[in-house]
């Protein structure tokens, strides 16, 4: 039964791939929580914390902690925001620029761990199939528990 259960395996790669992340992020001061928000803000810089949290689906306090702690490491730097004084705006530091081919090299390792063997069109194929499931599981929760996610 627990051979064919989806969620298993999903579970599984995902556990393990936050012991990967969390033992290469580690001599960075960067923990298994905080590397998502640099990897949107290296997509769109500057952004208000507000929208980082929308955009990975954070509550504001989780959202709030992470980009503290990037600030402490050097990572992040806050701004008052110039339209809404209430709202800060996050920007990337030269130590995060700096830092953003290294992270890109570690996911990328990452990738290439949970893929070795297979070949382009069972990449394909994976990559299509667990789309579509993120799409299911997305619309599922919207519809069913008034929840906005994004995939």
């Amino acid at each position: 039964m627990l051979e064919r259960s989806l969620g298993r395996w999903i579970s599984v790669i995902y556990r393990y791939g936050q012991i990967y992340i969390t033992r290469e992020l580690k001599p960075y001061a960067i923990g298994k929580g905080q590397f998502l928000f640099l990897m949107a803000l290296y997509h769109r810089d500057g952004m208000r914390q507000e929208e980082l949290a929308h955009l990975l689906n954070m509550d504001k306090g989780t959202t709030a902690r992470a980009i503290g702690k990037l600030e402490k490491a050097g990572f992040v730097r806050r701004e008052a925001s110039r339209e809404d004084h209430r709202a800060n705006r996050v920007f990337l530091t030269p130590l995060a620029l700096e830092f953003q081919t290294k992270l890109a090299a570690i996911l990328q390792r990452w990738s290439e761990i949970i893929s070795a063997g297979l070949s382009e069109e069972e990449l394909d194929q994976a990559y299509g199939l667990l789309s579509r499931m993120a799409q299911n599981a997305v619309a599922y929760v919207q519809k069913n528990r008034g929840f906005k996610a994004k995939s």
